[in-house]
């Protein structure tokens, strides 16, 4: 099994979040799945092709630190991102040659 993990952290001041909830904004799952793009790219120089399965289990605010971590278990990739012990988001997806 091989890993990577790569922290994140979404600014207050981030375009996405005016519309996503005023007045109590969240990071949208979107801009979480970039995290995950940006990681795999940075592991292993592949473009985020596919999202198999997403599974989202908490909000993420902004300014909070996260975390993706990236795993390959079995020829699947896999991700989680996780705040501290929380998990945040998990599920599979596949990369692709740039």
């Amino acid at each position: 099994m091989s890993a990577f993990a790569s922290p994140f952290r979404v600014p207050a001041g981030h375009p996405c979040l005016p519309g996503h909830f005023p007045g109590e904004p969240l990071v949208p799952g979107v801009v979480m799945l970039e995290a995950v793009a940006e990681a795999l790219r940075a592991w292993r120089g592949e473009r985020l092709a596919r999202i198999a399965e997403a599974k989202f289990a908490a909000p993420l605010r902004p300014g909070e630190g996260a975390e993706v971590r990236l795993s390959e278990v079995g020829g699947r990739l896999r991700f989680e991102i996780r705040r501290g012990d929380e998990l945040l988001a998990r599920g599979t997806i596949e990369g692709a040659e740039p």
